[in-house]
């Protein structure tokens, strides 16, 4: 797949141009990557100031994720036809102006709806971020430039619970979405200025309009469904009708693409076993760990009587973890093969589970709270890297792009449907999540349910994913379509 328009356009990654490129990715980036942490430090506050209950907290998290995993496919399919820069400036604009939005909300309602715009930006600007750096490095440099758009975007993540701990301990939470404004605009200046203009030329002349519709459809109604459940019970016509038409939309989504002649999800991906494993083992991790990013932060303030500063920094070794084991992991699953990573991992993880649940009032942060959090950061170190690897090696290098596109999808919805249902299947009913003789056994019982679904994923590791790793090798001939162009797998690949 030709991912420039002219080679005269390719930028090296010493030169200055090069360094405004990375700025530009990783700071449109970082703003996607601290908000889906941030966020969650500032729920206690949002509730108090607005009264809001559980699913308004819930829906102040989940109208991002929705609108976010519903559209990241489509996004990269128009960076592909349109211009990645300009898809990716549009993104950033759009998160922005949406950012604002829900800094000024008057109240819960205009907040979620701008929650739910924000994540239109962010499906547009996300999958641009990687694309812009491969068509626009020079082939010798676009692995350089991919690790370091990686470890400087991880560093930004870490220090955005930090940050956003701070500003709503000294300030305001409004101050967690307007500071994305002044960051966006120094994105959007550099970004016009510094990136190239690149496009696939044989990308599909036509958009899955049905397919985009119906995904949405089915999250958006299981979504409603399963928030509104503890409130209006299983047998309210509202509850019964929204989880009606996600299940329906879900199914109508299957049988459009199966027909679709550009499809948003080609179904014949899920053909490898290695790969519809990985997203299985995909779904079950993330949606556990959706759960807990969610909910710990939460019970660190409201039950522990953590300040937001404190319950902010509190999850910081796990990214400090990752960044310093994620490689060593990643190349040793490539000497011994993905299985006894993706098989051990999940399982040290549902190890930190057990710890978490032990967390109560007063939590002593040295003895409760950072055991837990160290442990989850070694089994998440040991996990993502493999997991990340086998989804994109499952199939043939031509199609990196979708294989990146629908892991990263699943992975979106899996913690937008735990979040969702986690409070329900462990007994919420009507309370709050802001009141901490409600929330306590909650929350002790979601850290076992998130146990369960990590050993779920490390038992579809061990059964399903193959011990060593092989290509398969797509017909020369074939017509692709990749709706998001994925990181390179060779530090020299063209494709």
């Amino acid at each position: 797949m030709t991912v420039v328009d002219q080679p005269r356009q390719l930028v090296r990654y010493g030169s200055p141009t090069g360094r405004w490129v990375l700025f530009a990715t990783v700071l449109g980036s970082a703003l996607t990557f601290i908000d889906a942490t941030v966020v969650n430090i500032a729920l206690p506050h949002i509730g108090r100031e607005f009264h809001a209950g559980a699913a308004a907290l819930q829906w102040t998290v989940n109208g991002y994720t929705l609108s976010l995993a519903s559209l990241i496919l489509l996004g990269g399919s128009l960076g592909d036809r349109f211009g990645r820069r300009r898809v990716f400036v549009t993104g950033v604009i759009w998160f922005a102006a949406a950012s604002l939005l829900c800094g000024l909300a008057p109240n819960v309602q205009v907040l979620i709806a701008a929650r739910v715009v924000q994540g239109i930006g962010g499906a547009l600007l996300t999958p641009g971020s990687l694309a812009i750096l491969e068509a626009s490095f020079h082939p010798d440099d676009r692995g350089r430039a991919i690790g370091a758009w990686s470890g400087l975007g991880g560093i930004a993540g870490a220090l955005g619970p930090f940050l956003g701990g701070w500003l709503v301990q000294v300030s305001t939470w409004r101050l967690v979405f307007l500071i994305n404004a002044p960051l966006a605009a120094a994105v959007v200046a550099v970004a016009l200025r510094h990136i190239p203009e690149s496009r696939d030329p044989h990308a599909a002349r036509s958009l899955d309009v049905p397919g985009v519709v119906l995904a949405a459809a089915s999250l958006g109604g299981l979504t409603y469904g399963f928030t509104a459940w503890p409130t209006n019970g299983p047998g309210s016509a509202g509850v019964a009708t929204s989880l009606s038409v996600g299940v329906a939309a879900l199914i109508g989504f299957v049988f459009t693409e199966r027909r679709s002649a550009h499809p948003m999800l080609p179904l014949d991906v899920f053909r490898s076993r290695a790969f519809t494993a990985a997203n299985l083992a995909t779904f079950a991790v993330y949606a556990a760990l959706g759960g807990v990013f969610f909910l710990v932060v939460l019970n660190l303030q409201v039950v522990a009587g953590y300040s937001a500063l404190a319950a902010g920094t509190a999850m910081l070794p796990i990214t400090v973890l990752m960044l310093l084991l994620s490689a060593r992991s990643g190349a040793l699953a490539q000497r011994i093969g993905p299985r006894l990573p993706m098989t051990f991992g999940p399982l040290v993880c549902a190890a930190a589970m057990l710890l978490f649940s032990r967390i109560g009032p007063h939590a002593f942060y040295p003895a409760t709270v950072l055991p837990a959090v160290i442990v989850l950061g070694l089994g998440t170190s040991l996990n993502v890297a493999p997991l990340t690897a086998t989804a994109l090696g499952s199939l043939d290098e031509s199609r990196a792009g979708i294989a990146s596109g629908v892991n990263n999808a699943v992975a979106r919805a899996a913690g937008l449907l735990a979040v969702a249902v986690l409070p329900l299947a462990a007994g919420l009913g009507t309370g709050s999540l802001t009141n901490p003789a409600t929330l306590a056994p909650v929350y002790r019982t979601s850290m076992y349910i998130c146990a369960g679904l990590l050993v779920a994923g490390s038992i579809i590791a061990a059964v399903a994913i193959p011990t060593r790793l092989t290509r398969p090798r797509e017909p020369q001939n074939r017509e692709m379509h990749c709706a998001i162009t994925g990181p390179p797998l060779r530090a020299d690949s063209n494709t």
